[in-house]
């Protein structure tokens, strides 16, 4: 059993993805931006895009019947990694109980100059 879930990413339909995929009692969360009908959100601000992205993937999550507590690895890719402790914190605020495996890497650039932090998810619902 395959689900697709759709997001409101611009970017969807012309790249060919899903927000997040459920196979069976996994969930994968494509790579997730502060982007909100088309607008980033918190320009400038690595920790409100931050809270925004993980927002988006726990409405993702809901949809494909997971949740936050469900999820066992996020990958944080941040334009600028002297971010790392505002994005820390944010992810922490949501994470800290779940303590999924993390890894944050810097990368050259995203999608969009205006965002500064993109996140995968998994989660294997039990």
């Amino acid at each position: 059993m395959r689900q697709n879930v759709r997001g409101t990413s611009p970017w969807e339909t012309s790249v060919g993805y899903s927000r997040a995929v459920r196979v069976g009692n996994v969930v994968h969360v494509a790579g997730t931006t502060a982007t909100v009908n088309g607008e980033v959100v918190g320009v400038g601000d690595p920790y409100e895009q931050t809270h925004v992205i993980l927002g988006i993937i726990h409405n993702a999550l809901k949809e494909a019947g997971a949740a936050l507590e469900d999820v066992v690895r996020t990958r944080i890719f941040v334009t600028d990694i002297s971010h790392w402790q505002e994005v820390g914190r944010a992810h922490g605020e949501v994470f800290g109980h779940i303590r999924p495996a993390a890894t944050m890497v810097q990368v050259a650039a995203l999608i969009d100059p205006q965002h500064l932090v993109e996140i995968e998810a998994e989660a294997i619902i039990s």
